[in-house]
């Protein structure tokens, strides 16, 4: 009988790059991982070389290596954290240090695409990519570019050789028009030459296999496909749980955040609503300023170890709070001027922190009615990952308020998600 096959997932993170090898089903096999030193700039730039990337990418294969035998690896998909790009050249040389994530340095840029993009394209201002393309591009000026390439997709140019591809996932804050699969026309409006823009395919399809030297280096086979990635977000929910509609992922992290498999797009741009494509449905989300911060501003993890036993989450409070660690919120409720409320206080701190878990649990169940009333499918089931999920109270409680089964994640690595989409990829076809 032959062995299952295995795959490899990826992710460039923040602070390191990850690698999870799965067999089969999802069964793990070996994970590693390596640190990258945190990008530099000042006055809202972050730079990057993306020769670090490589060097980790480069360690964490190898270690793979040391840890299974990988001869029967069919697969390996990338992701890469949303909205960092760079420029190379037709040689494939990086001109200038990537401009991350979260530069937000480009602002003349941003000003010029706010006045021709359409309100809801996630392109605008200087938290897309396109706005830290155009900067690259003043700032190489006539060294030649030839391609704009995303994190993802410079990793897996890399192992290929093919340079000039990206998926949708990674190309929506670029510009990319999802839904009708095009570059869209209010980017000729821009005086930089177009075909440095991607080709872009779904997530999952192949891409080419490794150059035979990548593979006999790692020790793969010469015919391991490479697939087209995503963003380090949808390979998280992918790691979290099952993606069918009306499956959610809830983050109780900061802030809350959530996604939800929808058989429709959302788009809400008052709302930081936007929607990816992904496996043949669309995974929409918002972000809530509520959370853990809101939390921390009147109780420490030590007050939440003690009293968490005390709570009693089959029996409302009936305290109507909305906690906010600072006014304003932007989803379910956009109003920049909205004041927390956390009053009236009970006199036992447990029934205080209980109305404070429950009003963040009123704002998730608002969030995805928001979502449903923006036309997304209706919520069925929530996984949770973050910090807030390991608090058994606290799930129970969501449990209620939302009327849906709420359960924890068990495996939210981004590098396991993006092995799990290496998989359904190729069983898809």
């Amino acid at each position: 009988m032959l062995p299952p096959p295995c795959y490899i997932g990826i992710d460039l993170g923040t602070s390191g790059v990850r690698a999870v090898m799965t067999r089969g089903e999802d069964e793990i096999v070996a994970q590693v991982q390596a640190p990258l030193p945190a990008p530099e700039g000042k006055d809202g730039e972050r730079r990057q070389d993306a020769a670090l990337w490589w060097e980790a990418v480069d360690r964490v294969l190898l270690a793979l290596g040391q840890q299974a035998a990988l001869e029967t690896v069919i697969g390996l998909c990338v992701d890469g954290t949303s909205g960092t790009i760079l420029l190379c050249d037709s040689g494939f040389r990086v001109l200038a240090p990537a401009r991350m994530y979260n530069d937000r340095s480009a602002v003349a840029a941003g000003r010029r695409i706010d006045a021709v993009a359409p309100e809801d394209s996630m392109a605008r201002g200087t938290g897309g990519s396109l706005a830290r393309l155009m900067a690259l591009l003043e700032e190489v000026g006539h060294a030649n570019p030839a391609f704009a390439l995303h994190q993802a997709d410079w990793i897996a140019a890399r192992l290929t050789g093919h340079f000039g591809s990206s998926d949708h996932n990674n190309c929506l804050k670029l510009g990319y028009e999802v839904g009708a699969e095009r570059w869209p026309d209010w980017m000729s409006a821009f005086d930089f030459d177009l075909s440095l823009l991607p080709e872009v395919a779904a997530p999952g399809k192949p891409l080419a296999p490794l150059l035979p030297e990548m593979a006999q280096r790692y020790g793969l086979p010469p015919d391991c496909q490479v697939l087209h990635g995503t963003t380090d977000g949808n390979a998280a929910f992918l790691a979290a749980g099952a993606f069918e509609p009306g499956n959610a992922v809830t983050s109780l992290g900061t802030t809350l955040t959530l996604k939800l498999v929808s058989e429709n797009p959302v788009f809400a741009p008052g709302y930081g609503v936007y929607s990816h494509k992904l496996l043949g449905h669309w995974l929409a989300g918002g972000a809530s300023n509520s959370g853990g911060a809101a939390i921390a501003s009147h109780f420490s993890l030590a007050d939440l170890e003690r009293l968490t036993p005390s709570l009693r989450p089959e029996t409302p409070t009936g305290l109507d709070y909305y906690p906010l660690p600072a006014p304003g919120e932007r989803f379910p409720v956009a109003d920049p001027e909205l004041t927390p409320k956390v009053s009236p206080r009970p006199d036992d701190d447990a029934a205080f922190l209980q109305g404070l878990l429950e009003g963040i649990a009123h704002i998730e169940r608002d969030a995805y009615a928001r979502l449903a009333a923006l036309g997304a499918t209706p919520v069925r089931q929530v996984t949770t990952v973050g910090g807030g999920a390991a608090n058994d109270a606290w799930t129970r409680i969501r449990e209620r308020v939302l009327g849906v089964p709420v359960t924890r994640a068990a495996n939210p690595e981004a590098a396991f998600g993006t092995a799990r989409l290496a998989r359904l990829g190729l069983e898809r076809g």
